[in-house]
């Protein structure tokens, strides 16, 4: 294969069941149930009308301002696939639009994630298909390749190989490795079920306030209330 212009096929994904479990579960105790490490990056956000974004991911590593590799990914991914681009961060052309994006729906598939810019935004924010990008430019892309397909990428530091978990919110997007996705599951489902617990202690004013003020004594500061 030639390194840097090559398409390969994933060799595990992420069951079915698996994914509709972490459906139900904000992307927010995700994150924190995996140390708070992994992010897509602030700027990476949701551009679609509303939506879970849950998906075994096909990764693609387009060069900027090139579609090529994306079309080969959309025509190659599978039913409930997430298409993940790392686009190098640019904003100079888009990578995708709506005919893209219709494609994909058509075809099946959970989303697109684009490490670079989107356009067409007002028929993607009309829809429903998950779309997540930087940016938005009316410049269409090239398709002059090169790229690869179905290999390890990595956005804002977060690495997806192909196959791992994707999960999006309106809170951002974040990936969870194959291997990890069991004992996130447990973790972010036990901390889901207390901050719901929480939020009822709340709303009868019985919540437990006390940490606040044992750590502040714990750190050290100084206090002068009146």
């Amino acid at each position: 294969m030639a390194v840097g212009n090559r398409i390969a096929v994933r060799q595990r994904v992420v069951a079915k069941d698996v994914i509709e479990k972490f459906r139900a579960l904000p992307v927010a105790n995700v994150s924190d149930s995996m140390g708070r490490m992994a992010a897509g990056g602030a700027a990476l956000r949701p551009f679609h009308k509303g939506g879970v974004l849950a998906g075994p991911a096909v990764t693609v590593k387009a060069r900027p301002g090139d579609n090529l590799m994306v079309h080969a990914a959309l025509d190659r991914a599978q039913p409930g696939d997430v298409v993940v681009v790392d686009a190098g961060g640019d904003l100079t052309n888009a990578i995708i639009g709506e005919l893209m994006v219709a494609h994909a729906a058509q075809r099946g598939l959970a989303g697109i994630v684009i490490n670079g810019a989107i356009r067409d935004v007002v028929a993607i924010r009309e829809g429903d298909f998950p779309i997540y990008a930087l940016g938005v430019s009316h410049r269409g892309p090239y398709k002059d390749g090169p790229g690869e397909v179905n290999f390890p990428i990595a956005i804002a530091g977060m690495v997806v190989m192909p196959g791992d978990l994707v999960l999006g919110d309106e809170d951002g997007l974040i990936v969870v490795p194959f291997d990890d996705v069991e004992a996130v599951h447990a973790a972010a489902s036990k901390k889901h079920a207390a901050e719901t617990a929480q939020l009822e202690r709340i709303a009868l004013g019985q919540n437990d306030r006390r940490w606040v003020e044992q750590a502040l004594v714990a750190s050290g500061c100084e206090i002068h209330d009146a």
